[in-house]
């Protein structure tokens, strides 16, 4: 048997060493979705894709008071919306939530939430520099503040979202009660959702950019929340482009 000398052996593990720390510099770090729950009270997280798009962790979970969880990204584009759904109960096989609920799902699987709620809305890794947008929307109303945080992207990367707790001001036109009509306000309507008229959802002739307005009832929004989303063809005035972010945190009651 040939003798292998130890620099011999020293030199081969270098070698493969830095052909590996090479391979590992061109490899784009995955993407981290985390999810605080910074609310003095338990909430159950919805992950619910766009069209054509995995469900993520099975699309919803409970978050205790003051815990967190983290989980990758799609390493392909992916784009969808995250909410908190509130005051839910599980007994007799009979799951619901009092806000934000998937058709009395404790893991969402794909389905929407009730209205009102807060949104967080994302499209990953799209764009030449592999982009991730990403927004705050009370389009569909408010149930709790939430902001987006990235970390570590380049470009054009703020903190967005609502940290007002707009239960307290919520107008009374607005105001989901839960038990309904006396009891704490539990979330904040949009005004498409206390009234369906197609002028305030944004409807038919006015659905376009020239005739989709924004309404008194988005404005009470828009003046808490300036960076939000508040009707359906608002463009917020922070608009941002990151690239290549290692983590984004979606904060509830933040």
């Amino acid at each position: 048997m040939a003798h292998i000398s130890s620099s011999s052996l020293f030199f081969t593990a270098a070698t493969l060493l830095m052909l590996c720390t090479i391979a590992n510099a061109g490899r784009r770090p995955g993407l981290i979705l985390t999810l605080v729950n910074n609310c003095p009270y338990t909430v159950w997280p919805a992950i619910q894709p766009n069209a054509g798009h995995p469900v993520l962790e099975r699309g919803g979970f409970p978050l205790q008071s003051h815990m967190h969880r983290s989980f990758p990204a799609p390493a392909g584009q992916w784009s969808g919306r995250i909410w908190a759904r509130t005051g839910c109960t599980h007994s007799n096989g009979y799951f619901s939530c009092v806000t934000g609920d998937c058709g009395h799902r404790l893991e969402c699987d794909g389905l929407g939430g009730a209205t009102p709620a807060t949104l967080a809305q994302f499209s990953l890794h799209h764009g030449p520099k592999d982009f991730s947008s990403y927004g705050v929307s009370l389009v569909d109303g408010f149930n709790v503040p939430m902001t987006v945080t990235p970390h570590e992207g380049t470009g054009v990367c703020p903190v967005v979202g609502c940290g007002a707790n707009l239960l307290a001001t919520c107008p009374k036109k607005l105001q989901l009660r839960s038990p309904p009509g006396h009891g704490p306000v539990v979330g904040c309507k949009s005004g498409c959702g206390a009234f369906g008229t197609d002028e305030l959802c944004c409807r038919n002739h006015y659905n376009s950019p020239q005739t989709c307005r924004p309404s008194s009832f988005s404005k009470f929004f828009k003046r808490a929340c300036p960076s939000t989303f508040t009707y359906a063809h608002d463009t917020p005035p922070l608009m941002h482009e990151c690239s290549s972010p290692r983590e984004l945190k979606v904060i509830f009651c933040h």
